[in-house]
């Protein structure tokens, strides 16, 4: 029986949307009957615990983006036997990086389809690390000369388009939504109630969450300056681990609401974060920087909605007071709004209702299309 290779630079330990999206894919899949394989780089005193494959080459520490690794696939001999041996039907990249020019190579070689997804902002984080325009302008046309090599390019949304277009890429593009594996029988305020018991959190104050890396491209310092302004009693936490997470800390205690902020690391108990999902008010996921945000779907299944960006490439399935709440991107804006929401308890609860009822999709149905999807592609080629 032939595999279907996914291929991606994170995965678990290091938890991101990307990395859940490739675990999702492959439990799937796997759960369907398919042969099923995941490639990455490894992870130092991890053991995989998956019920599929997890192939893993050499990796270091990547300066400042802890903790990511840069992996180093050619320098693992062994490794690449095993690749030899497996007989892919399919690849698909999920990032252009390491992982994503190794399954090009191999789908090149074996004259296989390729898929390739294009899920972050790649020029924020080439600007944020680089100084130099011209490497980040070659890097650029790397990028999309990698994405050109691709049979499919799929996308998380319509509005990401945009982006890859603005990036110079002209083929086509497959939109293909991502899932959620949370979801709750539960009433909402019932629901909330029994988390909040869970975690230790008084039932009588606003419950503000932010689930992701701790990054300055996310836009973080705006919740924080926000939260500062905020003359209401709250509670607001960080889950996630990060290169900005101490200089965050930092700037807490500077604007005195060191307190009122708890920085709890990553959580990779699952049932755990849902606890978080669910005992919040809001979610706050102020990011210029992502194409699609899963934790806000995830927040969504259990009916807590999100605050974003108006005009983010996140926010495009979000409208203002319905299934989710808009703001302009500065500190003031935030504030206002969330002196506004403690005042309209009921708005917030019926804003959550309906973002589980029209952002979240399960994985399994996700699955469907995907494999539908491959099938094409494998008969395409063959």
């Amino acid at each position: 029986m032939q595999t279907i290779g996914q291929f991606n630079d994170s995965y678990p330990p290091i938890i991101d949307g990307v990395a859940i999206t490739v675990q999702q894919y492959a439990r799937c899949l796997h759960n369907k009957g398919e042969q099923v394989c995941v490639v990455t780089p490894k992870a130092p005193d991890y053991i995989d615990q998956d019920p599929f494959p997890v192939y893993r080459y050499p990796s270091v520490p990547l300066i400042n983006r802890e903790p990511y690794r840069l992996g180093l696939p050619d320098f693992d001999l062994a490794f690449q036997a095993k690749l030899e041996k497996i007989s892919f039907s399919l690849i698909h990249a999920h990032c252009p990086f390491t992982s994503g020019l190794l399954a090009l190579k191999i789908a090149r070689e074996r004259k296989i389809p390729f898929v390739a997804s294009f899920h972050s902002k790649y020029k924020d984080n080439f600007e944020q690390s680089l100084r130099s325009k011209a490497i980040i302008k070659l890097m650029m046309l790397e990028l999309v000369y990698f994405y050109n090599q691709a049979d499919e390019v799929w996308i998380p949304q319509e509005a990401v388009e945009d982006t890859l277009r603005e990036y110079g890429y002209k083929g086509k593009v497959v939109v293909m939504n991502n899932g959620n594996d949370f979801s709750s029988e539960t009433e909402p305020e019932l629901l909330q109630k029994i988390a909040r018991l869970k975690l230790h959190i008084p039932e009588d104050e606003l419950v503000f969450l932010y689930v992701g890396q701790l990054v300055w491209e996310k836009n973080l310092r705006l919740i924080l300056e926000g939260l500062a302004q905020c003359d209401r009693k709250f509670r607001m936490y960080f889950v996630g681990t990060g290169y900005a997470a101490e200089d965050m800390k930092a700037l807490a205690s500077r604007l005195s609401i060191s307190d009122k902020v708890f920085f709890t690391g990553m959580i990779s108990d699952r049932n755990v974060l849902c606890d978080y999902y669910a005992a919040a008010d809001l979610f706050l996921f102020p990011s210029l920087y992502d194409t699609w945000a899963l934790v806000a779907r995830e927040a969504a299944a259990l009916y807590t909605p999100s605050l974003m960006i108006r005009g983010a490439t996140a926010a495009s399935q979000i409208i203002d007071n319905y299934n989710g709440f808009l703001i302009n991107n500065n500190p003031v804006s935030l504030a206002l709004k969330l002196k506004e929401l403690s005042l309209q308890p009921d708005l917030l609860k019926r804003t959550g209702i309906d973002a589980a009822r029209t952002l979240t999709k399960s994985w399994e149905q996700i699955a469907e299309e995907v494999l539908e999807r491959y099938e094409q592609l494998i008969k395409m080629k063959s």
